[in-house]
């Protein structure tokens, strides 16, 4: 047991897990409406929520939003001691996610992979970089297009994070944990009203983090203070800013041999830890606005300013296990290469929500518009190995792979060196029509203007590219509800993705003159209230990828938008709770995503990477009284392929978790978190077929906190 974990356990007496206001963190209804009227939160349970306006913008039962989506609370949050996107995504029906060579977020939904489609409250947050939960309300996974809600990209779905808010009343929290490899965690939380109109919020944290894996380190720090003004009963301000720091040794895992990843390495780093990092400062503002002008209109407004700096450099494995010859060993090549990516994020989104019968008809209409600007800074090097270490030339044996290299970094013809300038003004409009009790009617359009200029600073290739893209982003639902706690949905939405790329690094003489990719999305589903509280709900889909690249064939040299991606799948799913002891979340998803017409990636017939044909999960918590509680969960799916290649086969697995909770007098929480219990050997994800991320271990997390 090592210093760090004992040291938490040591500790139970001292910390605390959550904050004493609603089970999500959020205000409650009873306690905004004892000092306005401005903020309706609805009703809530401790897994997932009832109402969000994530989806339409407007403060919307989940039964009645016409498309998948998935909410992980921040009480689950932290009963399965979650710590990343990838970790949340195991829990989400037909998601995966890619380890992005080890420095951001990349997820896989309806097998569309992204770095971009993130938000905060429902703006954009797009820069690559590991997000953190500790600042959170809950996480929201909507499937599909998603462009009439949150603009370009989102084809396979986006991922929302709903910040907490002021809460208006009392409410301190500090919580401190460790795992056996010897990291530990700390965070707070303190909501303190400064009146009856002004409060303040704060949210902390500090992370030591150790891994399984040798050499690997992690260390992140965070702090969001939040303020809330009631400027009378019916207008709400918010103004947030967060300061975030992420430092971490950039993992790229094992890499292949014979087509799967290569066995008794899942401890050893490949390459240079020394030299290989990820570093990422973020700094977000955000501005919140709700004023009632009464007869059910509503204004609101949400301006997010950002600032990120992104650097990260990596010496890594970039070939297959290479065969023993009579001279050289079993082996593996290296390459290296870093990047510096600064981006500065500006966006506003006004709406206008009006609540009241027109023609007779009982809706909900929306009309707003979307401004922003985006500018980048991007430089990248490759490295050039050499060291005694190194044998046949870049490579490194299989029984010593892990080294210390000396590399000078300089520029080649294919590295980005660029200045990126984008702009989006945006319209939108949607009514949400209640034909009956039992029909509604969702239907929206968008237009984005999307402008965007990259200076390429390469004194090779290099020059100014520009493109502007005018998009329609049509959405429609209709919904059938039978039965009060039944609803029936058929549905069909769009969405682009310009040619340069969710993080505009693809712009060129040849792609500047390319219309965007196109996403359409046709599902059919159902969401039933099995209990109060228990939401069960079916979704059937169909995801179509278009204007996609292909090689004319005939001028190889031409570019053509005829290559094409279909995604199909069955996503199941279970949430919130069966009864008031026993809080569960259970999804299966029935997928598969292929190319459908030849593209510049991949032929026709080749299957979409990290897509498994079935996956499962399980979590699920019983408090058998009010003290003692516990946690069962379960990971499962079937084999995926490491990328479009189809090369390197991941192989299926199912991983079990457990955790137990205990409730001490005044406030003092205590939970342990078994992860993998049955030591299960298994590689989730990966980057490229030689970066393949293991899993890990069994692991002991021990939590404990103190609420007062």
């Amino acid at each position: 047991m090592t210093r760090a974990f004992a040291l938490t356990c040591a500790g139970m007496t001292l910390a605390a897990s959550q904050p004493v206001l609603a089970a999500d963190g959020q205000p409650t209804t009873a306690t905004v409406a004892a000092s306005t009227d401005i903020v309706v939160v609805g009703d809530r349970v401790k897994y997932g929520v009832k109402r969000t306006s994530s989806g339409t913008k407007t403060d919307t039962d989940i039964k009645d939003i016409p498309q998948a989506l998935s909410v992980i609370s921040s009480a689950q949050i932290e009963d399965q001691q979650l710590r990343s996107v990838s970790d949340l995504l195991l829990f989400v029906p037909g998601a995966s996610y890619n380890s992005g060579e080890g420095n951001r977020d990349t997820i896989v939904l309806r097998g569309n992979s992204s770095t971009a489609d993130f938000f905060i409250d429902g703006v954009r947050d797009d820069v690559q970089y590991f997000r953190d939960f500790y600042n959170i309300d809950r996480v929201e996974v909507l499937k599909g297009p998603n462009a009439m809600i949150f603009g370009r990209g989102g084809g396979g779905g986006i991922v929302n994070r709903v910040l907490k808010r002021p809460g208006l009343n009392d409410g301190r929290s500090l919580t401190a944990s460790g795992d056996g490899f010897g990291g530990y965690r700390v965070t707070g939380d303190v909501d303190q009203p400064l009146s009856g109109d002004l409060g303040i919020r704060v949210n902390a944290m500090y992370e030591d983090g150790d891994s399984f894996r040798h050499h690997i380190d992690l260390k992140r720090y965070g702090i969001n203070p939040t303020v809330a003004i009631l400027a009378g009963p019916a207008t709400r301000f918010d103004l947030s800013y967060e300061h975030f720091h992420d430092r971490r040794t950039a993992d790229r895992g094992v890499p292949s041999f014979d087509g799967e990843p290569v066995e008794g390495f899942t401890r050893t780093f490949f390459g240079d830890p020394g030299k290989s990092f990820a570093r990422a400062d973020v700094d977000i503002v955000t501005f919140g606005a709700e004023h009632q002008l009464g007869q059910g209109l509503t204004l609101k407004n949400h301006t997010l300013f950002g600032t990120y700096d992104k650097f990260y450099q990596n010496i890594f494995a970039n070939s297959a296990v290479l065969p023993a010859t009579p001279t050289l060993p079993e082996r593996v090549r290296l390459s290296a290469y870093n990047n510096r990516n600064d981006r500065t994020n500006l966006f506003s989104q006004t709406d206008l929500v009006w609540e009241n019968p027109l023609g007779g008809l009982d809706q909900t209409l929306l009309v707003g518009f979307e401004v922003g600007r985006q500018k980048s800074r991007n430089l990248r090097n490759t490295g050039t190995l050499s060291g005694s270490d190194l044998i046949d030339g870049n490579a490194v044996p299989l029984s010593d792979p892990t080294t210390d290299v000396e590399v000078i970094w300089a520029p080649i013809a294919s590295d980005a060196n660029n200045r990126v300038h984008a702009t989006v003004a945006a319209a939108y409009v949607q009514d949400q029509i209640r034909i009956s009790p039992m029909i509604e009617i969702v239907a929206g359009v968008r237009f984005d203007s999307f402008k965007m200029r990259v200076d390429d600073l390469r004194t090779v290739g290099g020059g100014e590219f520009g493109r502007r893209d005018r998009l329609w982003s049509p959405r429609l639902g209709l919904i059938a509800k039978p039965a009060d706690d039944l609803s029936l949905y058929a549905s069909y939405s769009r969405s682009y993705l310009p040619q340069s790329g969710d993080q505009f690094s693809g712009l060129s003489d040849i792609t500047e003159g390319l219309k965007p990719e196109r996403f359409d999305n046709y599902e059919v589903g159902a969401k039933w209230e099995i209990l109060d509280g228990l939401l069960a709900t079916a979704a059937l889909y169909q995801l179509d990828r278009g204007n996609t690249r292909a090689t004319d064939p005939n001028e190889p040299t031409h570019t053509v938008l005829t290559g094409a991606q279909r995604s199909r799948g069955l996503e199941l799913g279970l949430e919130r709770s069966v009864t008031s002891r026993w809080l569960v979340s259970v999804g299966y998803t029935l997928q598969k995503a292929e190319i459908a017409k030849t593209t510049t990636a991949a032929p026709k017939g080749r299957e979409v990477p990290l897509v498994p044909r079935h996956s499962f999960s399980l979590w699920n918590r019983y408090d058998f009284t009010p003290a003692i509680g516990a946690g069962l969960g379960l990971i499962a799916r079937t084999k995926s392929y490491a990328t479009i290649s189809n090369a390197v086969t991941l192989p299926g697995y199912a991983r079990l978790d457990a955790a137990l909770f205990y409730r001490l007098p005044h406030g003092v929480e205590a939970q342990v978190n078994f992860e993998n219990l049955l030591g299960a050997h298994y590689f989730p994800t990966a980057n490229a077929d030689n970066n393949i991320a293991p899993g890990a271990p069994r692991t002991l997390k021990a939590t404990v906190g103190y609420r007062f």
